[in-house]
């Protein structure tokens, strides 16, 4: 961390809170917003476009649902699973070089009294952009919102940061209540526009300010969707896929009447297989206000279209509960089905004859899940430990091979 200096400057008066706040939408007069009535126009029209992340986060959906979040709720599960800022952090290593961006200086001791700070700010370093330091030591001083503004981008990359709390509270000081709402809004215009990062961090300082928040919740989690399925690296897809379904699921759980949680966690759940828990999350969704009409349509076709993959998981399940004569009766007939190569169909097969004696047919159906996942070495486990019995040294040695070169 640089080394802070104390700016000599006179202290500046900060603006009422309600000022601060209007001044953080842009609409604090010309010096916040540069393009004036063009600008507002083209924000307008921004937020007025008609994809899906528009639509659900369009005005601040959360502001009656956030109430209804108790305190029960809220402690449904430890702040480590849920709070941004004791929780294991998966994405912060993608956000921290735009801290880069920042310098750190400090409030004057006169600026520090004046504006009734001293008690948290005193000795806290203040962050500043680059172009931010010449105004910073000015006379007329820097815009309080762009001091918020960056402290909030601080806060947004990395909630462990060492003075995140005192920048929590001069955040509340110069926004009051909203500042989660001005967070989320902010975080919507950007998602809206593909400013990806930027309306994650927004979020997440939301999160830090307010953990349960549900329009930071809801619209973290989707940033967090939309940015796994732009990119090809898998190390980053399953790490934000792993976050937005976290947040989703803890969405369903603090804000269950929260139609558009139950949408996306039933998606979640698809992408993993789990039609079962997909067709639940989605049965939550259908009766609940403010879902749109073609969202309904969609999800009611979607269930439909899930009834076989339903039954095959119960068929799985029972031969992972050891049921095996129940899961083989589910299972068979979808040998000569569409379903056919779905390798895991012939894996859980081989488990059930495997069990119940058929060994020549469990020998077969393993085979099939490689013909169809040729790298599945729990097949190739089974396939050894079959041909071990039978004495033949030959195909034990080829598939134990097999498993060196999928292993390599």
């Amino acid at each position: 961390m640089p080394n802070y200096r104390r700016l000599g400057r006179s202290g500046r008066k900060l603006k009422s809170d309600a000022d601060a706040a209007r001044g953080s939408e842009g609409k604090g007069g010309k010096s916040a917003d540069k393009g004036g009535k063009a600008g507002k126009d083209g924000a307008r029209a921004k937020d007025a476009r008609r994809g899906a992340f528009a639509r659900a986060l369009k005005s601040d959906p959360a502001k009656r649902e956030r109430d209804k979040a108790t305190r029960e709720n809220a402690l449904a599960r430890p702040r480590e699973e849920t709070w941004l800022a004791y929780r294991p952090d998966r994405v912060k290593k993608y956000l921290t070089r735009y801290l880069d961006e920042f310098i750190f200086d400090e409030f004057s001791d006169t600026y520090l009294k004046k504006s009734k700070l001293t008690d948290f700010m005193q000795g806290v370093p203040v962050p500043l952009r680059k172009e931010d330091k010449e105004a910073f030591g000015s006379e007329n001083g820097l815009a309080v919102k762009i001091i918020g503004e960056n402290m909030a981008r601080i806060i947004g990359v990395d909630p462990k940061f060492k003075y995140a709390e005192a920048y929590m509270k001069f955040l509340e000081h110069i926004m009051g209540k909203r500042a989660c709402e001005m967070f989320a809004k902010e975080g919507r215009r950007e998602a809206v526009s593909d400013e990806y990062d930027a309306s994650l961090i927004h979020f997440r300082a939301g999160l830090v300010m307010n953990p349960i928040d549900m329009a930071c919740m809801y619209g973290y989690a989707r940033t967090c969707r939309a940015l796994y399925e732009k990119s090809d690296d898998e190390s980053y897809i399953g790490d934000f896929k792993a976050e937005a379904f976290d947040y989703f699921e803890m969405l369903t759980e603090l804000h269950p009447r929260y139609a558009y949680g139950w949408y996306y966690l039933g998606y979640m759940y698809l992408n993993m297989g789990l039609y079962q828990k997909a067709h639940l999350a989605w049965e939550s969704f259908l009766p609940l206000p403010r879902n749109n009409p073609k969202d309904r349509k969609e999800i009611r076709n979607r269930m439909k279209q899930i009834q076989a993959p339903m039954l095959i998981e119960r068929g799985y399940n029972d031969i992972l509960a050891g049921r095996w004569t129940d899961g083989l009766n589910i299972l068979e007939p979808f040998t000569e089905s569409s379903y056919k190569e779905w390798w895991p169909l012939w894996y859980y097969l081989g488990e059930g004859y495997l069990n119940t004696g058929r060994r020549e047919e469990a020998k077969n159906a393993f085979t099939e899940a490689l013909r169809f996942n040729a790298s599945h070495i729990d097949s190739m486990e089974e396939l050894i430990a079959i041909y071990e019995t039978e004495g033949n040294a030959e195909m034990v040695k080829k598939y134990s091979n097999k498993i060196k070169l999928v292993l390599k």
